[in-house]
């Protein structure tokens, strides 16, 4: 059985390190040199007499993720959870909250609990009550999506508070704006955005290599591609929480917004954070095509019937979208091969609870059962997960598939073209590969060509004909090391707020290294590539920007 933080997150779901050097070393007649330079280092973490102290909003995969990684630190601890199931969230405080013995101010119900408490936690130390006790300096908001604005809000207008959201941002682009606002007069503290592929130690060296060592010179275009997987779209764009628009939002958005910010902070943000004035060079135009091509009810087999259910259905036994397949057997990540987290815990949260063999696989099997009829209210279709429910008479109506195409005049500054000449880059969401989130991206510029893969970075050199493959450190397979990497970011950038007089915008500017304006851009490029895939048109991104953010 794999350790517990391989599956806190569907993202990590990684498969074993791959050699790319091989594969890059038969078109070359020259062996490629091979280095194991870190590039970009990790940050030194030290002990603090007052170290950061941590609420979690939100005790799922992703709550436990960020929690998990703060353990490790040494200058931070999680104190306290908020989350409205009970199991969860005793269990998250057991294995996270170092105060979990003290009375009163760890365990919350929910969001609104704690700013309740928070309150006249505040209100007693004014009034200079002799028994206060300490509260929470951060707070990583982990809850469902469409949940982000209302919490994220509340956040702000109690003030006082360092914020780290979970992506999306929001669902929509009114709400996006609507935090932004909020944030904007919180900007005495740190805020933070769970673009983790933005702090993975891949995707960090890479952004060197492009950018300050210019090792392929200009960039001329970026094709990079997101294999979701064939039988993980199914769990969580099908089935599960992201597979309806109306309750969700699109799968550009839920899954690949952060892949979208990537390739804006690397062909549209400065090089530099520290001291730069340089302005971004924005996009010109924006497009994609995508639809729903598989997940739906004329691709049923004939051979499945009226069967709705996976349990129900005569061809269950050959359908590689079992659900019985996918969670209860030896096969992928079920039960059978003694997994009891990600995605079995999905289904049944107290899975542990139950007796090993036998017990826990009929709970299984009966949730998995579960199912609704023609009769069944939409609202409580969708209100809700059906994991056990046929994948083409689901309620899904998300792209399984998709691709953005985003293109750049030339913008001279200052007389330079340094990375600012004219520049295209591609994005493809696919479903249906046997890849699970394993990212790979092909760069082509003036000088060479690179591929990256997750694991190593090939550098091809026009002028030299050398190959050159680079290995940067792996640090966990969560996000190829992004989890932890997000999350030390913001710990450290709050830590030098609380501990060593630094402003909250010089830390939000050099160690999160990711500004509010980003965070609203990335999130824009999504809501626009949406409004050109559906209106089958090229938009024009300043207009469009112009017209619907600059209106807000």
């Amino acid at each position: 059985m794999l350790p517990f933080t391989t599956y806190l997150v569907e993202d990590s779901m990684v498969s074993k390190l791959s050699n790319v050097s091989e594969r890059s070393s038969q078109s070359t007649e020259k062996q490629p040199h091979r280095t194991e330079d870190d590039i970009v280092p990790p940050p030194e973490l030290k002990a603090s007499a007052n170290p950061v102290r941590v609420l979690v909003i939100g005790a799922g995969s992703r709550g436990c993720a960020y929690a998990e990684a703060i353990r490790g630190f040494p200058n931070a601890h999680v104190v306290a959870v908020a989350e409205p199931d009970a199991f969860k969230r005793e269990q998250f405080s057991e294995r996270y909250c170092i105060e979990r013995e003290r009375s009163e101010g760890v365990l919350f119900a929910d969001w609104k609990e704690f700013i309740d408490y928070e309150k006249q936690r505040r209100l007693r130390a004014q009034t200079g009550s002799p028994t206060v006790e300490p509260g929470v300096d951060a707070v990583f908001v982990c809850v469902l999506d469409e949940m982000h604005r209302e919490v994220v809000v509340a956040l702000s207008e109690l003030g006082g508070l360092h914020i780290m959201c979970e992506k999306p941002l929001a669902t929509n682009l009114d709400d996006c704006m609507e935090m932004y606002t909020a944030l904007e007069k919180n900007q005495d503290k740190v805020f933070s955005i769970g673009h983790v592929l933005r702090y993975s130690p891949h995707n960090m060296a890479l952004r060197k290599l492009l950018l300050e060592d210019r090792v392929i010179g200009d960039i001329l275009s970026i094709n990079h591609t997101e294999p979701v997987g064939w039988w993980h779209f199914t769990h969580s764009y099908v089935r599960g929480n992201w597979r309806r628009e109306d309750t969700s939002a699109p799968s550009l958005l839920t899954k690949s917004c952060h892949d979208i910010d990537v390739l804006l902070w690397i062909l549209c943000s400065p090089p530099s954070y520290t001291n730069s004035s340089t302005p971004p060079h924005v996009p010109s135009t924006v497009s994609s095509t995508g639809a729903l091509q598989l997940f739906k009810k004329s691709r049923k087999p004939a051979s499945a019937g009226n069967a709705t259910n996976c349990l129900s259905c005569p061809i269950e036994p050959e359908c590689k979208y079992s659900a019985k397949r996918i969670y209860v057997t030896d096969q992928l990540n079920g039960l059978g091969t003694g997994n009891t987290n990600w995605p079995v815990k999905i289904v049944v949260p107290d899975i542990e609870t139950y007796d090993q063999g036998e017990e826990r696989q009929s709970v299984l099997l009966t949730k998995l059962a579960e199912n609704y009829t023609p009769s069944t209210p939409d609202s409580v279709i969708s209100s809700r997960n059906w994991f056990g429910r046929c994948v083409w008479e689901s309620d899904n109506d998300v792209c399984d598939e998709q691709v953005v195409t985003m293109t750049w005049d030339e913008d001279p500054v200052s007389g330079s073209l340094q990375n600012r000449g004219a520049k295209t880059a591609t994005f493809h969401m696919v479903a249906h590969t046997k890849k699970i989130c394993e990212r790979y991206t092909h760069i082509y510029g003036v000088d060479g060509e690179i591929y990256a893969d997750g694991q190593t970075i090939t550098i091809e050199d026009f002028n030299t004909g050398n190959t050159r493959v680079v290995h940067p450190r792996q640090e966990s397979f969560g996000h190829g090391g992004g989890d932890v990497g997000l999350a030390r970011q913001f710990i450290l950038a709050v830590d030098k707020v609380k501990n060593h007089g630094w402003q909250a915008q010089k830390a939000q500017r050099e160690i999160v290294r990711c500004t509010l304006d980003e965070v609203i851009r990335s999130h824009a490029m999504v809501f626009c590539a949406e409004e050109a895939r559906k209106g089958r048109k090229v938009l024009d991104w300043r207009n469009w920007w112009d017209a619907k953010v600059g209106a807000l």
